[in-house]
């Protein structure tokens, strides 16, 4: 269902929208550049609010934002009880179509009910920064493949140097030496290069002036961890059987302990996915909150006296982000290789014996 705005609430929704937000605007438009600006604002906010107001800059937005000015605002998508799909092209669209609003977190809400839609399908900050740099690491391997296919032989070059040194020492290095099997590595090629890059490309992109880093929301670790928990349950099953796969639950117990080893391997294969999901929020998360910390001093305490400190530190940081931003990269690809290895056990060792 595409909803069209039928009618004009625009008064009552900026009032409403108004209060959610503790705002001073008076009209739709000033509640519309309150929500969607003065977010950004520090002016008005209180010295205590300070480190609470910049820890939120690094969550969703439904806009595009460069440091405090406004780009441009992004699709909503909302399903309201599995049944009814509304599109609107912008923040102000769904305001005033009397049948959205948002609460205190900016999260869209009911207008009549007050309760969060079925299913919000919104573009966010987040998502479209993921599809730029999905669109920036396929253009950079697509580009050195181009120039592997031309150098027919050649000392590679450029881009192509680049992406070939980093692809031989992912193969080499992490992928063959801790699946354990050069079949099952081979095929799972595309996927570890794959999953180096785009979190890699996260982490750096985060880094460029106001930008953010998807990889520090947790709900993109989390579908990485879940991917990677696929790949390897089902990697293990296709190379070892399903019958193997299950035996691997007792960890190596007589079958009457049954009862107690399954659960407890269940937990383990469980806790792996979670670890990464974790782990890389954590990490990528942590430098943000530093950084952002260092620069509050300077308004929490409304003088310069403290911008040298905060700057000195702050570029140290900015310089361990960036180091932390291959490591956690490397680290994810790394531990997802292992676990593949651990799920394959036996049958990798038997594999590597019979070459």
């Amino acid at each position: 269902m595409y909803t069209i705005p039928a009618e004009n609430l625009l008064a009552d929704q900026s009032e409403h929208h108004k209060d959610a937000h503790d705002t001073s605007s008076t009209s739709h438009s000033d509640a519309h550049s309150s929500s969607a600006h003065d977010s950004h604002d520090l002016s008005n906010v209180p010295k205590e609010q300070v480190f609470e107001h910049l820890l939120g800059e690094l969550g969703d937005h439904h806009g595009l934002y460069w440091g405090p000015y406004h780009i441009a605002d992004l699709p909503h998508m909302v399903y309201t009880n599995g049944t009814e799909f509304y599109y609107y092209p912008n923040t102000k669209a769904l305001l005033e179509s009397g049948k959205f609003t948002f609460d205190k977190k900016h999260q869209i809400i009911s207008t009549a009910t007050q309760e969060k839609p079925w299913f919000d399908l919104s573009i966010t900050n987040l998502v479209f920064y993921q599809w730029v740099v999905m669109l920036i690491v396929f253009f950079v391997l697509i580009t050195a493949g181009r120039k592997a296919k031309k150098a027919k032989g050649d000392a590679p070059k450029g881009v192509h140097n680049l992406i070939e040194v980093v692809a031989v020492y992912i193969r080499d290095e992490v992928v063959m030496q801790n699946v354990g099997s050069k079949k099952v590595g081979e095929r799972l090629m595309p996927y570890f290069l794959g999953l180096f890059f785009f979190i890699l490309g996260a982490n750096l992109f985060g880094l460029l002036p106001g930008m953010h880093t998807y990889t520090g929301a947790i709900g993109v670790t989390a579908a990485l961890a879940i991917t990677a928990f696929v790949i390897i349950n089902l990697t293990a099953i296709k190379e070892a059987g399903i019958k193997a796969w299950l035996h691997h639950l007792l960890g190596g117990a007589p079958a009457w302990l049954a009862p107690i080893m399954i659960p407890i391997e269940i937990v383990g294969l469980i806790t792996k996915p979670f670890a990464l999901t974790v782990r890389l929020f954590a990490n990528m998360t942590a430098g943000h909150i530093i950084l952002l910390s260092l620069v509050g001093l300077i308004l929490f305490f409304k003088s310069l006296v403290w911008a040298p400190i905060a700057v000195s530190f702050s570029v140290f940081i900015y310089f361990l982000e960036l180091l932390v931003a291959f490591l956690q990269a490397y680290i994810f690809t790394l531990l997802t290789a292992v676990f593949i290895g651990l799920a394959l056990g036996d049958h990798a060792h038997e594999e590597h014996a019979h070459h």
